[in-house]
């Protein structure tokens, strides 16, 4: 797992993109979908709205493994978290994470019998920042590719 110092940067890395694409796996064929974050802090688990009878609920069924990609270009973070997902109808969590955008989605608001929480507990993860601007990472690549060194582009970290 990752240390709550780890925790908190990966939440500030995460929050600022908010939408993430969530990856599950329908037998064989692998499907992404963008998800919006509800919660305001991160402490190991990750909690989107969705509906019960949404599609995405049948493959976790048959496979809760899944993962989650944020990308935010202009700052060059990328984030790739791996867990396990799990649907709840907890209406405590529901009545805690409930907002103008969650009830957007949902015609019967926040009793709407399809209302569900997916939640995913992330047990390993990998996060990447590019440093500098455009040129500068075009000049790290032509420069690999004159020499034998890879570009130096930026920093990544493993956890899980």
């Amino acid at each position: 797992m990752s240390s709550k110092i780890h925790k908190e940067q990966i939440w500030n890395f995460i929050n600022d993109i908010k939408v993430g694409m969530l990856t599950t796996r329908d037998g064989e064929i692998l499907h992404a979908r963008p998800m919006h974050l509800v919660q305001d802090k991160y402490d190991g688990t990750i909690w989107f709205f969705t509906k019960r009878s949404a599609e995405k609920m049948n493959e976790i069924d048959d496979d809760n493994h899944v993962c989650l990609a944020f990308c935010n270009h202009e700052e060059g973070i990328h984030v790739s978290l791996s867990g396990k997902a799990r649907l709840t109808q907890d209406a405590t969590l529901i009545d805690k994470f409930w907002s103008p955008f969650a009830a957007a989605w949902f015609d019967g608001g926040r009793d709407d019998p399809d209302v569900a929480l997916l939640e995913i507990k992330i047990n390993k993860g990998e996060h990447w920042e590019s440093e500098g601007n455009k040129a500068f990472q075009l000049y790290e690549i032509a420069k690999a590719n004159f020499g034998e060194d890879t570009p130096d582009i930026g920093s990544s970290q493993k956890f899980g």
